[in-house]
C-alpha cells in the first residue's frame, strides 16, 4: 500500500507564517488541463500509436502546479523527471508545446529526438527547467550544481539578480535510493545550498513498494538526524495542507535557511506508463488511491466557498476545449526532418561562419569574450614539465575568466593528487578552486548545473577508472545539445589523469580513452608534451563543447615531454595532428605516452618511418593520416589501450575504406592485450607496447 500521510505535516524548522494563497482559479484550470492532456493521450493518442510513451501525472499533478506557480524568480532552476508535465504547465509552457513533445513533433522539447516527457525549458526571463534525463535519480546532482552556481553568481560575481533564487529537484520515492540523491543531499547540506528536494511519494517505484527503496518507506523519517536539512512532509492531495507546505518549503529556501526536503504523499492514479495495468496493486490499494484524488478533493475544498459550481464546471470545460484544440494544432505540426538528424552533436556555425550558439548554457550563450589567441608559440627559454604547463594554463585562464571554477577531490589546499592545482586555491580563492565530496557522479552532475548557468566548470576526476561512477552524467552531458536541438549545452573541461606510471594496476592506470570518443558529444584531447598540453587545454577552456582532457601520468614529469612554455595566448586547434618525424616507408600513428616510444623506435628501426601524433581523438585528423599512408603505403597504429575495439580499430577501418588501393601491406595494430593494466613493472613492460616491440613491428611491416 502507499505510504500513509503524516498526521503532523511539519517535522522541523521555524513555525509556519501566513502565506499568500494560491490563485485557486489558475490552479483549477491547470489541473483540469493536465488531466485533459493525460486523458486524450490515454484514450486516443496512445491506442492510435500517435504517442509511443505515455506517462500520466494524475495524482501528482495538483501539488506540482502549486509548486510551479511559486517558482517566479528569473534564475530559479528546476530539474524534473518523466511525470512532471503539470509543473511545466504551471511554469508557462503552452498547451500545444506540452502536447507536441509526446507526439514527437517538430518544435517540441527535443523535436522528436527524445521521449516526449523528457522536458526542458530555457529561462527566457522565468525559471529554467534543466534538460531532463531518462535515468532515475540523474536529476539530483545537476540541481545541486545549479544551487551552487546561484551562490557563485550572487556572491563571487556580485550579481544581485540571483538574490533569493533557488534550485528545485523533483523526484519520486524510488529515486531516493539512487546515488545521485545521496550525493546531491551531501552537497546541499555541507555547503548549505539554496536547494529544495521535492519528493513525490506515491508508494511505488513502478511495481516495487517504497518500503524496498528506503527503510519504512519514508525518506523524511529516515533523514531526521541529517544535519543541515529542514524536513517537511504531509498530504500532497489535500488542498490546504499541500498549499501551506509548498509555500513554506519555497519560502524557507528563498530566505536562505539552507536546503529543504519536502515529502508529499500522493496517489498514482495510473500505471507507471501507458502500458502498465497495475495488476500488482490490490483492489483495496486502488480504491484507497481513487479516494485521495486531488481533483475531487480540490472541488470539495473550493466549491462553494471560493468558486460556484458553475464556475468550476466552466473552468473544466474551458480546459478540455483548449487542450483538444492544442492537440489538434500539435498534430498539424510537421514530423521531424530526418535530414537534420546528425546536427547539433557538437557546436555548429551558420553559413556565414558565425557561431550558432545554444540558447542556454556555457560561456558563449552568456556572452563571455576571451582575449585573442594565436597558433604560433612564443617559447620561453626554460623547458617545463607537462604538469607545470597544465597548472600554469589553469592559472592564466582563471585570471582572465571570472566564470571559470576548478574542483574535484583534493584539488584545494593539497593541490591535487598529482599537483596540477597546487597553489591555485590560495591565489584565486576557495569559491573558484575547491574540494568536493567523494562522488564522481556528484562532481560531473554538479558541473552540468554550473555550466547551464553560464559558468565554465573544470572538474577533475583523479584517475580514469574513477570516472566509471560518473558515466551516466557524462553521457547525459555529451548528448544534451543533440537531444535538445541546440536549446541547451553544458560545455566543461573534465581533466582526467590515467595510464601507467613506473608501474601499473587495474584501478589507477587504465586509459580506455576510446570510451569517451564513442560517447556522443565529447571532444577528447590526449597531449603528449607540455607545449601541446598548454595549447589544447586553452583551446578546450575557450571552446563551446564538453571536452575530456586526458593527462597521462607517465608524461606529467617525463623528461621527453618537457617543452618551453609557449605563451599565455597559445592554442592548438582540435583535429590537427603533429608530424613528429617525416618518412616515406611506413606511417606510425599514435598518441599520448606512446608518442615518445614510437619516435625512439622509428629512429632505431633503420626504416624511413613517419610518426604522427594525433593529439586529439575527437575529432581526429583523418586527412593527415590518409595523406601520410598514401605516401608511405604502410601503416602501424600504436596505442596503450586494449587492442580489441581500441581507437586504432577506427583508424584502421577508415584506412581500409579510404586508402585501400594505396596500401602495399595489411594495416597493423600494436596495443595492450585485452587485460587490465598489471601492477608488476615486469608484467607492465610485457603488456604495454615498448620501444623494442614497436621497432620490430616497424621493421616487419617495412619488409612486407
Amino acid at each position: 500500500m502507499p505510504a500513509a500521510a503524516s498526521a503532523a505535516p511539519r517535522l522541523s524548522g521555524a513555525a509556519p507564517t501566513p502565506e499568500r494563497q494560491p490563485d485557486w482559479r489558475r490552479v483549477t484550470y491547470l489541473l483540469h488541463a493536465s488531466r485533459a492532456l493525460d486523458g486524450l493521450e490515454e484514450s486516443r493518442l496512445l491506442p492510435q500509436r500517435q504517442v509511443l510513451y505515455q506517462f500520466s501525472a494524475r495524482g501528482h499533478d495538483f501539488a506540482q502546479i502549486l509548486l510551479g506557480l511559486r517558482l517566479t524568480n528569473p534564475h530559479d532552476g528546476v530539474t524534473v523527471y518523466y511525470r512532471s508535465r503539470p509543473l511545466m504547465l504551471a511554469l508557462g509552457v503552452e498547451l500545444e508545446d506540452a502536447a507536441a513533445g509526446p507526439l514527437a513533433r517538430a518544435g517540441s522539447f527535443s523535436g522528436g529526438r527524445d521521449i516526449g516527457v523528457v522536458f526542458n525549458k530555457p529561462g527566457r526571463g522565468g525559471a529554467t527547467v534543466l534538460p531532463a534525463c531518462g535515468g532515475v535519480g540523474a536529476q539530483y546532482t545537476p540541481a545541486a550544481g545549479w544551487a551552487q552556481a546561484i551562490r557563485y553568481h550572487h556572491e563571487t560575481l556580485a550579481d544581485r539578480e540571483y538574490e533569493r533564487s533557488i534550485a528545485v529537484v523533483l523526484g519520486g520515492d524510488a529515486s531516493v535510493a539512487t546515488g545521485g540523491f545521496w550525493s546531491a543531499l551531501t552537497m546541499a547540506t555541507t555547503l548549505r545550498l539554496p536547494m529544495l528536494f521535492y519528493i513525490e511519494d506515491n508508494g511505488f517505484g513502478i511495481s516495487v513498494p517504497s518500503q524496498l527503496q528506503t527503510p519504512g518507506g519514508n525518506i523524511a523519517a529516515n533523514l531526521r538526524s541529517f544535519s543541515g536539512l529542514t524536513l517537511l512532509e504531509g498530504d500532497g492531495a489535500d488542498p490546504l495542507e499541500a498549499a501551506q507546505l509548498v509555500a513554506e518549503a519555497v519560502r524557507g529556501v528563498r530566505e536562505d535557511r539552507g536546503p529543504v526536503l519536502l515529502r508529499l504523499t500522493v496517489p498514482r492514479l495510473c500505471g507507471h506508463s501507458g502500458q502498465d495495468t497495475q495488476a500488482y496493486k490490490s483492489p483495496e490499494t486502488l480504491s484507497l488511491e481513487r479516494a485521495r484524488d486531488p481533483l475531487d478533493r480540490l472541488q470539495r475544498f473550493l466549491v462553494p466557498r471560493v468558486l460556484a459550481q458553475e464556475e468550476w464546471t466552466r473552468w473544466a470545460s474551458d480546459a478540455q476545449r483548449d487542450v483538444e484544440a492544442a492537440v489538434e494544432r500539435a498534430l498539424s505540426r510537421p514530423q521531424p526532418d530526418p535530414g537534420q538528424l546528425t546536427r547539433y552533436v557538437f557546436a555548429e556555425s551558420r553559413p556565414d561562419g558565425a557561431p550558432e550558439v545554444q540558447e542556454q548554457g556555457g560561456l558563449a550563450a552568456a556572452g563571455h569574450e576571451f582575449p585573442a589567441t594565436r597558433g604560433e608559440p612564443r617559447p620561453e627559454p626554460a623547458r617545463i614539465n607537462m604538469l607545470t604547463a597544465i597548472r600554469r594554463t589553469l592559472d592564466v585562464e582563471l585570471a582572465c575568466n571570472p566564470r571559470m571554477v576548478v574542483f574535484g577531490e583534493d584539488v584545494g589546499p593539497k593541490g591535487g593528487v598529482h599537483g596540477a592545482t597546487l597553489g591555485l586555491q590560495e591565489k584565486h580563492g576557495a569559491a573558484r578552486v575547491f574540494d568536493t565530496s567523494l562522488s564522481e557522479e556528484g562532481i560531473i552532475g554538479r558541473a552540468i548545473g554550473l555550466a547551464l548557468t553560464g559558468l565554465l566548470p573544470v572538474p577533475e576526476i583523479q584517475f580514469r577508472k574513477y570516472a566509471d561512477p560518473a558515466t551516466e552524467q557524462l553521457n547525459d552531458c555529451g548528448t544534451m545539445r543533440w537531444r535538445t536541438r541546440n536549446r541547451f549545452a553544458a560545455p566543461m573541461v573534465v581533466r582526467m589523469p590515467g595510464g601507467f606510471f613506473k608501474c601499473g594496476d587495474p584501478w589507477h592506470s587504465q586509459t580506455n580513452e576510446v570510451a569517451f570518443v564513442h560517447g556522443i558529444g565529447w571532444r577528447v584531447a590526449v597531449p603528449s608534451n607540455a607545449q601541446d598540453a598548454t595549447g589544447l587545454l586553452r583551446a578546450a577552456l575557450r571552446g563551446n563543447d564538453p571536452t575530456l582532457f586526458f593527462e597521462h601520468r607517465a608524461l606529467l614529469d617525463g623528461a621527453w615531454a618537457r617543452r618551453p612554455y609557449p605563451g599565455d595566448d597559445y592554442v592548438v586547434p582540435f583535429g590537427v595532428a603533429r608530424r613528429i618525424r617525416e618518412g616515406a616507408e611506413v606511417t606510425v600513428v599514435t598518441w599520448g605516452a606512446m608518442v615518445e616510444r614510437c619516435e625512439r623506435a622509428a629512429a632505431a628501426s633503420g626504416v624511413d618511418a613517419e610518426v604522427l601524433d594525433l593529439r586529439t581523438l575527437s575529432p581526429w585528423d583523418r586527412e593527415a593520416v590518409l595523406a601520410s599512408v598514401r605516401k608511405t603505403h604502410r601503416c602501424l597504429i600504436v596505442h596503450e589501450d586494449n587492442l580489441t575495439a581500441g581507437f586504432g580499430a577506427e583508424i584502421a577501418a577508415c584506412l581500409a575504406k579510404e586508402a585501400f588501393f594505396s596500401l602495399d601491406a595489411p594495416i597493423e595494430r600494436l596495443a595492450m592485450p585485452d587485460i587490465p593494466s598489471p601492477h608488476s613493472p615486469l608484467l607492465l613492460e610485457a603488456a604495454v607496447p615498448g620501444v623494442e616491440s614497436i621497432t620490430q613491428a616497424i621493421q616487419q611491416l617495412a619488409s612486407v
